[in-house]
């Protein structure tokens, strides 16, 4: 079973399935949510948004951007529980 992902205090309606998409970033575009996004790879930080609630763990290690306390990385991260997001 996959996880709920809420986006600017919008539920998307499939829940995340990591058999579908390889991350977030995946997960986002397919449903039409624009967010930043330059390398995929962890490296530039472009994809760097607000983590509110839940957790998530990085597909490939911990990525080699800067993210600072209540911040993830779209292009390399999967949800391991329910997660609020907010997205500029």
């Amino acid at each position: 079973m996959g996880h709920k992902v809420c986006v600017n205090e919008q539920i998307i309606e499939t829940q995340f399935d990591d058999q579908t998409h390889k991350n977030l970033l995946e997960f986002l575009e397919h449903h039409n949510i624009e967010t930043h996004f330059h390398c995929r790879d962890g490296f530039c930080g472009a994809c760097r948004v607000d983590l509110h609630q839940g957790t998530v763990e990085y597909t490939n290690g911990e990525p080699l951007a800067f993210i600072r306390d209540g911040e993830i990385l779209l292009c390399c991260s999967v949800p391991t529980t329910d997660i609020k997001l907010s997205c500029d």
